[in-house]
């Protein structure tokens, strides 16, 4: 990896939002899921939440490779993911048209904040509307009831990206040591993260100057072939 390479995603991972995230409810069609996962890069969204059925596959065409920098917290049910979110103190969000659903930006969201995005059909369920804290909506004037799921999506991380500008949060890195590496690793040296999984090996550090930083011991154990 070069240098400018290195110092790019560090400025990237400078800007991370730890404490900003999405849960996916079923959302299982791969251009919508990819699409989230770019807008989601975009604002500096560091991880995403899921339930899924069954795995949705990533277009990697529509995510534009986001998926690699965002990493993937998957989760067997909504109840299991959304007290896991709360025990983290954020502040859980559902995107529902219902009778206490407020303009999704009349939310502050420099609190800690996760935002339920609802499968593309029927929405969100009614366990998530009940865990939730707060339901949004976006105000809509035509003729059409809703959105497209990546679309709202977008639009409620841009408003969460605009009130922590202003804020001054993206000046201050939220991510830890060990967390950067393992990005620099994966995005600098894919090839070699891949066969790290596929072999159970550690993860090696990256230095400042993106060069691998690790024992003979390491390189050994990545050179050795299974039979």
């Amino acid at each position: 990896m070069t240098v400018e390479r290195y110092n790019t995603i560090r400025e990237v991972l400078a800007k991370r939002q730890s404490d900003l995230t999405v849960l996916l409810e079923e959302v299982h069609k791969p251009h919508n899921v990819s699409a989230v996962y770019r807008s989601a890069d975009a604002v500096g969204v560091h991880k995403i939440h899921a339930v899924w059925a069954q795995n949705a596959s990533l277009r990697k065409g529509t995510a534009m490779g986001s998926q690699i920098w965002v990493q993937t917290h998957t989760h067997n049910t909504l109840n299991n993911a959304i007290e896991h979110l709360h025990q983290q103190n954020m502040q859980v969000l559902v995107t529902h048209l219902d009778e206490r659903a407020v303009d999704f930006r009349d939310i502050d969201y420099t609190k800690p904040t996760a935002i339920i995005l609802g499968q593309e059909k029927t929405g969100a369920t009614d366990e998530a509307v009940a865990l939730a804290d707060h339901s949004v909506m976006v105000p809509m004037v035509g003729m059409v009831q809703s959105l497209n799921v990546s679309v709202a999506a977008a639009l409620i991380l841009y408003e969460a990206q605009r009130q922590r500008q202003a804020a001054g949060m993206y000046e201050t890195s939220q991510i830890s040591e060990d967390d950067a590496q393992r990005v620099l690793f994966s995005g600098g040296f894919p090839v070699l993260y891949r066969e790290c999984l596929r072999r159970k090996l550690s993860f090696p550090r990256v230095d400042e100057n993106g060069c691998i930083d690790a024992p003979d011991q390491w390189w050994q154990a990545l050179q050795f072939s299974k039979s």
